[in-house]
Order: C-alpha cells, then structure tokens, then sequence
C-alpha cells in the first residue's frame, strides 16, 4: 500500500505546478491606501527632532487601524509617518502621538536585533513590488535598531544594513528619523519606482498593534496586501564594493587530554587575519565572498546527550552564512500539529567547515586533530536577474586537514582526516501573478579530492541533488497549495556507498527487509554498488484562512534519498501523512482574547508497508484577558512497528504510548516573566517519562534582562538499546543477538542569559550552560521474536558483570544459550554520568556604523562520574572540573558609503 501513496504523491508532485497555473489570486481585495514620497528640498538631521521644513510639507501615512486588541476598529493612539528622498537615501520622519505624552512611552535599550519588547515603530518594504518582497526596518524611543530582509518571501534576521535611526520622546508621545541609503536596499530598474509597504506600530502599555494598510487576523496577509509608496525617482544604481576586514588575536589555555602526548600544549596563542567583500553589482544584485573567515564570537552549542542513532541538530550562527540564508531555504514545510517529521533538507550549511570526518588509521598512541575544517573562502550572489528571477548561488571551498599522530616506535606523522571539497548551492525562484504563485529550482553538489585511500573509502567522491518547489494560493489566498520534489545522488567508492546503505538512516542490512532492487532509484543493500540515488517530496493542500482551517499532507523519502553531505537527513525509507482541523476563535470575549482547537491524526509506512508511525493528537491555545497565555497539546500512539529500534536488526513492535504536555506562559510587557512547560507520557509496558522546563526573565531596568531557563526530567525506558552481536545460536533473531536494557535517565540543565547594554551601539552578553546527565541501565533484555513487543531478560547465569577495583561493574559477559562451547560477547558498562559547564561572554561596541571591536571570553568544563543521580552530587560537580579558556579580541572595520 505505501508504494500507492508513493505514486500518488510522485503523480500529485508532477501535476502541482501545472494545477496551481490557473489559481491565481486577486493581490488587493480592498482598495490599498497610498502616500507620496517628496525630494529632499533642504538638510536633515538625522537627530530624531522632525524640527525640518520637509516634514511639515511631505503628506503623510495616517489612519492606522487596530489589528490587536480591538480587531478592525481605529488606533487609539494617532500616527504620522512621511517619506523623502533624494539621489543617495529615503528618509522617514514619524510622529506617534500618545494621549498620556511622555509617560505612556514605553522603551527598552537593547542590542540592535534583540528589541522584542515596548513600543515601535516598523516599516516593511516590499521593494520589488512583487507582493512577496518584504524588508524590515524597526526603530524603538530609545533609537534601537532592528532589521530583516531583504526583499524576498523570507525576511532574514542577520541581515545587518549600515542606515541611520534616531527618536526622541516629548510631551506629544515620541518621534523618529531613519536614513536608509538606497545602496543598502535592492530594487526594480527604472526611474519611476511604486513600492509595497506595510507600517506597523505597537503601544505596549496598551498592548495596541495597529496597521496601516489592514487585514484581519482570520485573512490571509502579507505583501500582497501591503499598501503603496509612490513618488520615488532614482537614477541607475552605480556600481560600489563593500570592504570588512577584520584581524583577531586568540589565546586559548586548554588542558590537554592526555599530558603525555607530545601534541600537548596547555596554552597557545595565535594572530589570524581576514575579511568579507561585498560588491553592489545592480539595484538588485550583490556579491559576497569571505577569506579566512573568523567566528569566533558566535555563541558556543548547548550540551545535549544523544543515546539515539541520529545526529543530533544545532542550528547555523555564523554571519556570513546566516545573512541571506532565506534565498537558499528549499523544503518549505508547514503544519498546524505534526509531530517527527523534518522538512525535505537540501542545503544545511554547518556542513562548510565541519569537525574533520577522518580519524588516524595507521598504528597511533598519540593524536591531534583540528578542531574544524578551514574555510579557504566562500562566495555567494544574490538578487534577482533584469526578467525578475531570484537567485542565490554559494560556492565555498574548504581545505584539506590532516591529524598529526605518534606512533609506538615514537616517529611522528601526518595523515589526511578531511579532504579538500568544494560545495555548492544554486537556488532560483520566480514570483508569477502577482505572488500568488512562486515556483523555483535548486541544485547542490559536493566534489572531494582524497588524498587519502582511508578516507574515499569513508566518504563519497561526489554528491549531487536538485529539487523543485511551488506555492500556489487562491480566493485571496485562503487555499494553498504547496510542494516539492527532490533528486539525490551519491557516487564513490564501493565501501563508501555500502557505509550509507547501512547508517541509520535507511538500514538496507535489516534482514527481514524486502529484498527489493537497484534500479535507477536505490531499493537493495549491494556491497559493490558505487551509486545511491533516491528521491524525496512533500504536498500539502490547505485552508489557511478563516475561522474553520484544514490541512492535509503527505512527506516522503524513498530508501536511497541521500544529502547529508550538505543537508541534514536522519531518515530515509517513509511515507508519512498528516490532517488536521482548526477552529480559531480572535474575537476578544469576556473569557478569552484568543482561542485555538486543533484536532488531527497522522500515519507514517516504510517502503515495505510497515506502519511506523500512527499517531491522534490534539492542542489547544488560549490568550485570557490578562494577556496570559496557556496551551495544551495531547498525544496518542497506538501500537506499531519500528524499523529503527534494533539499529539494523529484525523490525519489532512498539508499545502503545500516550503523552500530555502543557505549557503556561505571563503577560510578557511585566518586569518578570514566567514560562512553565511540563511534560508526561507513559507506554503500555510502564515506561515512563516526565519533566519540566522553566523561563524566568527579569528585567530589572530598560537596559538589562536576565534569563533563567532551568530544566529537568527524568525518563524511563523499557527498551534502550545497548549492542547488537552477530550470533548464529539466535535463530529466532535472524543470527543477531541485539541487547536492549531498561533505563532510568536523569537529564539537569540551566541555560542562563544575561543581556546589557550601555549605548545602542556597546552592548554585553553572557551565555552559560551548567548541564547533567546520568543513566543507569539495568535489566538487560533482548526482543522474543520479529515484530512482537515481547521481551526476554537475560538471567544471572546468562550475564556476568565484571567488577572494577572501584567496585563498580566495568563490563558485562554474555553467554545468552549457556553453552560453554560457543562463544561469549562483551560490552561495556553504558552506565553514564556526564557533567560539564559551558558558556561565553561578548562585549560588542559598534564604534563607527559597520565596524565592530568585540572582546570574547569563552569556557568550558566537562567530566564524568561513576555515580548514578544525586543532585546533591551532581549539581556543585559541575563546578570541579578544570577550566578550559579562550580569550579573543577581534576588530572590524568597514569601508563602503
């Protein structure tokens, strides 16, 4: 039956670009309102005062209509925006009037992007006037900065323009001025430009979101509802170049793991130099490149523990990737409630510059390996083509990274742990009838040059995918339509192929799995294959506005789709499919100012029909008068089958499980802000597992915020596997004897965040994470039989534990028939209790607009224990583990106009 869904999905793929042609929607259904940008005639400071004679001439952008909390009446608070320009830069001089003046402002001084709370003023562009475009320019009273962008669907967040903003607050409420040079923004050729734009202010102590051009919170919004700025005329763009060169010092002083290694070296020091080019090609296309890229002042991972068979996902943070991230995003993915499914990943980028894959092969007692794989450089250009084509295009080249290692005989050598690769990502969209339907491409590729006969056995030689996607949306963008489709191919060396046959995220070694086939598409586990092709895709069909929402969908991946070579994929081999309804309720009651009630179900086969994944679920939302916010989300799965559980092994069942997780959250404008999220869930075999997660912010002045994210939980399982043994006595498990234990996992963490800042432009930020971990395995066990959930516990006389001089059992012996004529297995205690704390501090001063100086201080400390949980323990031995330290002072500085 899956293969069915597979070709109705494949079919619905083919046909949806087509089907979505004559959907087309209107883009305004309500007249759209307009205001007229004038020429500069006179000097502006850009002081925040509107004390020039342009702003008492320039018309300007009124009657601004509440969206929150009284939908569709006025706003209560008068605004007056006015826009001017001239051959260099638009500017904006508002007016927000407030009825108590000075004292109903409210105002935080926070780092440029981090301003989420009291009032603002933001203006959203759509500078393409293509009614998908949008970039975002926010000012606060306090003059702080936040922008994204830029002009596609996406509005990037790292987008870091160099403009000018200042406000001032006065008896009449507050103003503001911004200068955005058109340098900073891409638009259409012409003279004669009509932008979108979309104006949005808030009054927190009202907690009043108001809107210029209106749309309700049951319609569908966006650019294509924006209203209109007219009156812009600008001469051709001149070409110009960006330059950010920055040299940073770095001093680390780091215990080295063994000190007997003659690679040991407690401190080390080092001066590196680099920087970033821009060059503005046209009014709508710019080209950015790095050379010897420094990151040295993004926050540090969080620790996680990660006891299952998939790679553990942290997000991208380094600028130059970040910034323009949204051009290359491909897998659009919604849902009103799903759970364990990922979005079809084709460009993952933490890919570029990676922890060396390659390990030393030859005989070694000693090993250094780099810390990451260096960026010789990266390029990327972005924009949009003279006939309205999107375009991204990254290119980035890593170096070829070799480990130095000692051998017995005390001969010191170099072998190859990460050859030289190039990557590659080409994205381009195209936005047709007036945004009501966007289609695009995309195509990346991986070429390796191994050096190394170890590592072409490890690695693929080449990698390659290309997908397309579609958004097709009518009747105003109530229905949607929308969907992709992906190819992969892998190629290289046979060992290097049968690696990915086997990883966790296909398991084309399961021996009861259909024999199935390498055709074109890859269905078979075959040693000598040199090639791994699949395909993967996504269709949903919804109503997304209105009081009553739907949704229905449908994700694949077929069991060779492979792109973690510049994606991110855990799994392979699914058919999944989810529906949902949705009543909203967004008119304010005396009960509630919002209310939300989702009910749905989803269903997940492999290619060999097996139901993995059958789930009922339910959420609901409210917002009470007070602002407060509540949510409640329940889960049910029935029992099934699972192909992953045995890492290889038979498919087996798994219990019927059921699982409630609340969440609680107070009005966010108040001094303290209090967030609880517990959780629970219990399976039918009586393995249980809850917890709690915690968010206190404290805002103790209009410039610092503290955050307290404590959490704890404690889970309880009846089947974590341990080891899996090739035995031939296990016939009843198809010659594998694969070790399962019950559990009792104790996870502790604290995330700590501490922002403050001194000037809108000399800002400190602090991040530290203590962090727990312990489990404590008994009753080792293993499945009766295939595709039952019955268990067998292994009795003494089958598992001896071997016990250590710390009177602990360091090793466990297996003889699971009791026959002392075949052979034992061994495997080593997996109790575990880890321990460490980490975290950075940065001081970030702006000190002249595009130039940064930043001084870093990061640690780290990590250990382990032999002791199960004991708070009491635990939480002060995250403090007794050795420091290690970097230090770095890194300096910026920004030529360009």
């Amino acid at each position: 039956m899956p293969r069915l869904f597979v070709r109705a999905a494949l079919l619905a793929a083919a046909l949806g670009a087509a089907a979505a042609a004559p959907l087309a929607g209107q883009a305004h259904p309500r007249t759209p309102p307009e205001v007229r940008a004038v020429p500069r005639t006179g000097p502006v400071a850009i002081d925040g005062r509107l004390d020039e004679a342009l702003w008492r001439t320039a018309p300007a952008a009124t009657g601004f209509t509440q969206q929150d909390p009284d939908e569709g009446k006025p706003a209560t608070q008068p605004t007056e925006v006015r826009f001017a320009y001239d051959g260099e830069a638009l500017y904006v001089g508002a007016r927000m009037f407030d009825s108590l003046g000075a004292r109903g402002v409210r105002s935080r001084l926070a780092r440029r992007d981090q301003q989420e709370e009291g009032d603002y003023l933001e203006l959203v562009f759509d500078t393409f006037h293509d009614h998908t475009g949008r970039t975002v320019l926010r000012v606060n009273p306090a003059g702080i900065k936040t922008d994204a962008g830029q002009a596609a669907a996406y509005a990037d967040p790292s987008w870091d323009p160099v403009w000018e903003a200042a406000a001032r607050v006065d008896s009449l409420g507050w103003t503001a001025e911004l200068r955005i040079p058109f340098s900073q923004l891409r638009y259409a050729r012409g003279e004669a430009q009509s932008w979108g734009v979309q104006l949005w202010r808030f009054t927190e102590r009202l907690n009043e979101r108001s809107m210029w051009a209106f749309w309700g919170k049951e319609e569908a919004g966006g650019p294509q509802r924006f209203g209109h700025l007219q009156g812009l005329r600008l001469t051709a763009r001149r070409a110009a170049v960006e330059l950010l060169p920055y040299l940073v010092s770095r001093a680390e002083y780091v215990r080295p793991d063994d000190p007997e290694s003659p690679f040991a070296d407690p401190s080390d020091y080092g001066v590196r130099a680099g920087g970033d080019v821009k060059a503005v090609l046209t009014s709508t296309l710019t080209l950015d490149a790095t050379i010897n890229p420094d990151f040295g002042q993004v926050e540090v991972d969080p620790a996680v523990v990660n006891l299952s068979a998939f790679e553990t996902f942290f997000p991208e943070r380094r600028p130059f990737f970040v910034e323009g991230s949204g051009l290359f995003d491909f897998g659009d993915f919604g849902c009103f409630v799903c759970s364990d499914v990922s979005s079809l990943s084709l460009f993952y980028s933490r890919r570029i510059g990676r922890f060396p894959q390659g390990s030393v092969t030859d005989p070694a007692e000693f090993v250094d390996v780099p810390e990451n794989t260096t960026i010789l450089g990266a390029a990327k250009l972005t924009g949009r083509t003279r006939g309205g084509l999107q375009v991204g295009v990254l290119n980035a080249l890593t170096a070829r990274e070799r480990a130095r290692a000692q051998g017995p005989d005390g001969r010191v050598f170099r072998q190859e742990v990460e050859p030289l690769t190039n990557y590659f990502v080409g994205r381009v969209k195209r936005n047709l009838r007036e945004g009501s339907l966007v289609l695009g491409a995309i195509g990346t590729s991986v070429v390796r040059g191994f050096g190394d006969d170890a590592l072409r056995a490890l690695l693929p030689a080449h990698a390659e995918a290309v997908g397309v996607d579609w958004n097709a949306s009518w009747r105003e963008r109530t229905y949607t339509l929308l969907g992709n489709f992906a190819l992969s191919q892998v190629s290289g060396d046979s060992a290097a192929i049968l690696r990915l046959q086997e990883s966790s995220a296909r398991y084309f070694q399961r021996p009861d799995r259909d024999p199935g086939g390498n055709g074109f598409f890859s269905d078979a586990h075959d040693p000598g294959a040199t090639v791994l092709r699949g395909f993967g895709g996504y269709l949903r069909a919804a109503k997304d506005a209105g009081s009553w929402l739907w949704e229905a969908s449908v994700n694949y991946r077929s069991p060779g789709f492979e792109v973690n070579d510049l994606a991110f994929l855990t799994e392979a081999d699914y058919v999944w499919m989810n529906a949902n309804l949705l009543r909203q309720w967004t008119r304010p009651t005396r009960w509630f100012r919002g209310l939300v009630v989702n009910a749905g179900l989803q269903r997940q086969y492999n290619f060999d029909g097996d139901l993995t994944g059958p789930d009922y679920h339910a959420y609901g939302s409210i917002e009470l008068p007070n602002y407060w916010e509540g949510s409640l989300f329940a889960l049910y799965r029935p029992e099934s089958l699972d192909d992953r559980l045995t890492r290889g092994g038979p498919v087996v069942r798994r219990a019927a499980s059921v699982g409630l997780f609340p969440s609680f959250e107070t009005d966010s404008r108040r001094p303290v802000v209090l967030e609880v999220a517990p959780s629970w869930s219990r399976t039918a075999e009586g393995a249980e597992s809850w917890g709690v997660e915690l968010e206190v912010r404290y805002k103790p002045a209009s410039n610092v915020e503290l955050s307290l994210e404590p959490g704890y939980s404690r889970d309880r399982s009846a089947a974590q596997f341990v080891r899996t043994f090739a035995d031939p006595a296990a016939t009843h498990f198809h010659g594998r004897r694969v070790v399962f234990a019950e559990l009792d996992q104790h996870t502790l963490g604290l995330d700590l965040r501490l922002a403050a800042t001194f000037t809108p432009t000399l800002t400190l930020e602090v991040f530290a994470q203590p962090f727990v971990a312990t489990g404590d395995f008994s009753g080792f066990k293993e499945f009766r039989a295939p595709r039952t959930r019955e268990k067998v516990r292994f009795d003494t006389l089958q598992l001896r534990p071997v016990r250590a001089a710390s009177g602990r059992d360091s090793v466990y012996v297996l003889d699971p028939d009791r026959n002392p004529a075949t052979a034992d297995f061994s495997f080593r205690n997996p109790d575990f209790n880890e321990r460490s704390l980490r975290g950075n501090a940065v001081l970030r001063w702006e000190y002249r607009p595009g130039s940064t100086l930043y001084l870093v201080w990061q640690q780290e400390r990590s250990g382990a224990a032999l002791t199960p949980f004991d708070f009491g323990d635990d939480a002060p031995g995250v403090f007794d583990a050795h420091p290690d330290n970097i230090f770095l002072v890194k300096v910026s500085y920004w030529f360009g106009r």
